[in-house]
């Protein structure tokens, strides 16, 4: 038998006392799609950033092919042809999307920039992943989050990889654009490319992968094979212990109207009416450029609102700037926690005070401050081994529950969430699907956006469905289908 594409084995890797990975073993064929999965914080980033010379293994061995190696750089494993997709995006926003897919390895004629054979070269890249409508000399900043992830991946094609490791690769996509990259995904694996495929979404594991490898607290628990596997036995070797439910049950506190959003206008979204109750879960679904985000910034004063009236308890608000919001009773859970959610480089208590710093005499309350932190530490169940620690420092999915805590700081009567599982685990997700319950239960109005159309189904009590800045649909979540919603967030009746 031939030897793997990849083998790593007895993996050892800490941040000063803090032990990261212990005596990890990862293998991966040619040609097979290789699901690396575990709770956030178990060392599935940090593997695979050892892989790619991001870091240096404090011990262990990395063969290609069979023959030891030593990745000391990206430049190395990019000479094994080795390439990663990470799930925070690592694109210059005021570069083109052809100087960033030839970033480090530009194509020169006569000594100069080939601009022409780079812009070519990109459309073609651009085509294979489904985004040929893309002129290659836009600059990243202009293209959605999906779209960003998409030219990641052309970069990743453009590189010839024979190994592609893609950390949560499909948590900014729409469905068409899922849909596009599976089929990629599969025409890879034809070609004998071999597939780290990292991800929290079952039903692509399911889908997609050959083999499933899962760490836990930073120790390999073991592969197996995907066909004839169970979803509880994957959740199981996961976290340690079964999950009573995906989704928790809710019972449903619907009370008085709280916000009542009657035909506002703003940039692309038109003509947007809604109301949404004390207790109530309202979903918002929509493909991506649906204009779900646009309606978020709109009533959290980060876009101006061109025409319509916003109603919070019975008061007229509009708020102009974020801070006004805030102070109105609104709090907003960001879809990209790394540019617009945290300070990555303040702790996670500076983070978690950040809205409003707790005082008390006109002075820094640092004692209140505390005992918050430690409290929401607590409630949702933070990874961390000091409130002081850096949050550049934690994994995604608990920088994704710093930024939930920071607003939960403030007691928010109307709480947004653009995407609030996005990159996070099944454990996580249970623990975020059951404070969103508590929350509402307590009488905090939720309007939760997400691409996750289970989730949308499962956590709201009504969905209000998008489509090019229009809302196409307000259903009720009961008894409501994948289908319907879908067929009003592409135009359809």
């Amino acid at each position: 038998m031939a030897a793997p594409l990849i083998r790593m084995h007895g993996i050892h890797k800490a941040f000063g006392p803090v032990q990261v990975l212990e005596g990890v073993d990862f293998e991966l064929r040619a040609g097979e799609v290789h699901a690396l999965m575990g709770e956030n914080g178990a060392g599935k980033s940090t593997l695979m950033k050892i892989l790619t010379g991001i870091y240096a293994p404090d011990s262990g061995s990395i063969e290609v092919d069979g023959q030891a190696v030593s990745i000391t750089s990206p430049a190395d494993a990019e000479k094994h042809g080795i390439a990663i997709i990470h799930q925070e995006l690592n694109l210059i926003p005021a570069l083109s999307i052809a100087d960033n897919l030839f970033l480090g390895r530009e194509l020169h004629h006569f000594g100069l920039l080939d601009r022409k054979a780079m812009a070519t070269r990109a459309k073609e890249w651009l085509d294979r992943v489904g985004m040929s409508r893309l002129d290659p000399s836009t600059r990243i900043e202009r293209l959605s989050v999906g779209q960003q992830q998409m030219v990641e991946i052309a970069r990743a094609l453009g590189q010839k990889a024979r190994v592609l490791i893609m950390d949560e690769p499909t948590a900014a996509l729409t469905e068409s654009e899922t849909t596009t990259l599976f089929k990629l995904i599969r025409e890879l694996r034809e070609q004998g490319t071999g597939i780290v495929y990292v991800s929290h979404r079952m039903e692509e594991i399911f889908a997609l992968c050959d083999r499933i490898s899962i760490l836990r607290d930073g120790k390999f628990v073991g592969t197996r094979d995907v066909p004839g596997l169970a979803f509880d036995e994957v959740v199981k070797m996961m976290v340690g212990r079964t999950l009573d439910a995906r989704y928790p049950t809710r019972t449903p506190n619907i009370r008085e109207v709280r916000l009542k959003v009657e035909h506002i206008s703003g940039g692309m979204v038109k003509d947007i009416s809604f109301e949404l109750h004390a207790g109530e879960v309202l979903g918002v679904a929509g493909l991506l450029g649906a204009g779900r985000t646009e309606m978020a910034r709109l009533l959290f004063g980060l876009d101006k609102l061109e025409s319509g009236k916003v109603t919070l308890d019975g008061t007229a608000v509009t708020p102009k700037t974020p801070t006004e919001a805030i102070h109105a009773g609104f709090g907003f859970v960001t879809e990209d926690r790394k540019a617009q959610g945290l300070v990555l480089d303040l702790s996670l208590r500076e983070n978690v005070s950040l809205p409003r710093v707790p005082a008390h005499a006109g002075l820094v309350d640092r004692g209140g401050e505390k005992k918050q932190t430690a409290g929401l530490i607590d409630a949702l169940k933070i990874r961390t081994r000091d409130m002081e620690l850096d949050v550049r420092a934690l994994s995604g999915g608990n920088q994704q529950k710093v930024v939930l805590a920071k607003w939960l700081a403030l007691k928010p009567r109307v709480l947004i969430l653009d995407e609030p599982t996005r990159g996070v685990d099944v454990g996580g997700k249970a623990e975020i699907y059951h404070i969103i319950n508590q929350l509402a239960e307590q009488g905090v109005a939720i309007l939760m956006i997400s691409s996750e159309l289970p989730e949308v189904l499962a956590m709201s009590d009504r969905i209000l469905v998008m489509h090019e800045g229009h809302a196409t649909a307000l259903l009720d979540a009961h008894g409501a289908t994948q289908e319907a919603v879908m067929t009003a967030a592409t135009g359809g009746k």
